[in-house]
């Protein structure tokens, strides 16, 4: 309907015009009020989304979900759009698992990986992000840890998080009961467990069954390490200039071997859990194990006011500790992540302080790569942590290198000190047995 000039509308068309204006405001209004609500449910389903984000964190470390929960949760307490689900598995099955689920698309968000050449692996088959320009502060990291988690032209696939080291605990009531001191050399070692093993005492928690691992990890290169000369050693092996058959290795695998003797009669079955509830109850006078296992061993009902801990002993009096400082893990972000803003989030998180305090108290024995990184609570952890600034350090033999190929070199180690402690080879064979393989 037109309308032109002053002419005044009859009510006919008054009221015509009026309804086409109400029903124009009437649409109007529904309208905005139906992009209005459009927009809140956008916001409310965005801020839905951003709050329900779930990041998927797997790891080898079985002992230690809860205090991973405790520590996911400050990282979700300054960042209350994410949380994290912390998943782990046996170290035994963690990387067959791993590789699978990455193979098949349904790897985790955060994965925790080994260093060297397992942890490079997964980079190289292209499964891992390129950390380089995440990390806050990379230049500040040491030099050592970066490494392990790099490539040679630079590039970090891995946040530099924990290192732990190796050596001995021990019952102090049994020690008192003795009147035992803490050895520091190879010979005074010996004496003590041949002194306790006379006394009828259960002297090394021990055993053969399933921790080949621990044999060949904690004990071997822990131990050993005093005897094929650490770091240097080291080295040689890995650009040919010695072989796991030479003399000072051989002085390695016969010093682990002596110790079958001061291990329970029933070393042969007797599995890496039971040993360490045998240490942690007082039935045996020693354990051999990593630094990680301080938290372990206090949930076993031990605590730093029952047991000790005392640094391998050396071979000679007067040699330099050869100390096994292993840079154990690293984190890293699957490269098909969905939550790829979240894992970038997570990872800045766990290279600053809050994250290296955390871990270090809630898991003592962990100790953090972070610059900076706080003091240790643990009386333990502080002496194990304290031994490292006088001795001359190394990381675990087979890492570098070696475990690039299959089978790997910390598989045929593990399979040669399982046969030798069951008196499958003798200790010259069951190197003979690596040597040939790597």
């Amino acid at each position: 309907m037109k309308i032109s000039g002053n002419k005044r509308l009859n009510a006919n068309q008054f009221n015509l015009c009026k309804g086409q204006f109400v029903h124009v405001r009437l649409f109007k209004a529904s309208f905005y009020f139906l992009m209005a609500a459009v927009a809140l449910w956008g916001f409310y389903s965005c801020k839905k989304s951003e709050q329900t984000v779930e990041l998927t964190f797997t790891s080898w470390r079985i002992d230690d979900v809860a205090q991973m929960n405790r520590i996911n949760a400050l990282f979700t307490s300054t960042h209350p759009n994410i949380t994290v689900k912390f998943s782990a598995m046996d170290p035994t099955v963690y990387d067959a698992i791993t590789n699978n689920s990455l193979v098949n698309g349904t790897g985790s968000d955060i994965i925790f990986l080994w260093s060297y050449d397992k942890g490079r692996a997964l980079f190289d088959a292209g499964y891992l992000t390129d950390l380089t320009k995440v990390i806050p502060n990379l230049t500040s990291f040491a030099t050592v840890p970066l490494k392990a988690w790099s490539t040679e032209s630079g590039v970090t696939y891995g946040v530099p998080s924990v290192g732990v080291t190796h050596g001995i605990y021990y019952n102090k009531s049994i020690f008192n009961k003795y009147q035992i001191q803490e050895p520091a050399t190879w010979d005074e070692f010996i004496a003590d467990c041949e002194k306790l093993l006379l006394a009828g005492e259960t002297v090394i928690s021990q055993g053969a069954a399933d921790n080949s691992w621990i044999l060949n990890r904690v004990i071997f290169c822990g131990l050993g390490a005093n005897f094929y000369g650490g770091e240097s050693a080291r080295q040689g092996l890995m650009n040919g200039t010695m072989k796991l058959t030479d003399a000072n290795f051989l002085d390695a695998f016969r010093a682990v071997n002596s110790l079958v003797k001061y291990m329970p009669s029933n070393y042969k079955t007797l599995g890496y859990e039971a040993s360490k509830v045998l240490f942690a109850t007082g039935k045996a006078a020693m354990f051999i194990g990593g630094s990680w296992e301080i938290s372990v061993l206090q949930n076993l009902g031990a605590s730093s006011s029952t047991i000790g801990w005392f640094a391998p002993p050396v071979k000679n009096a007067g040699d330099k500790l050869q100390y096994c400082f292993q840079v154990d893990a690293g984190i890293g972000v699957n490269k098909n992540s969905k939550h790829s803003a979240a894992a970038t989030e997570y990872i800045k998180w766990v290279s600053g302080s809050a994250y290296a305090h955390a871990i270090m108290t809630e898991l003592p024995g962990f100790f953090s790569y972070t610059p900076g990184a706080s003091t240790l609570e643990n009386p333990l952890a502080q002496k194990m942590f304290n031994t490292a600034s006088t001795a001359t350090l190394t990381i675990r033999l087979m890492d570098e290198k070696f475990n690039s190929k299959s089978p790997t070199g910390d598989a045929l180690m593990n399979d040669a000190l399982q046969g030798m402690l069951l008196g499958i080879y003798t200790p010259e064979s069951a190197a003979a047995y690596v040597q040939e393989r790597l």
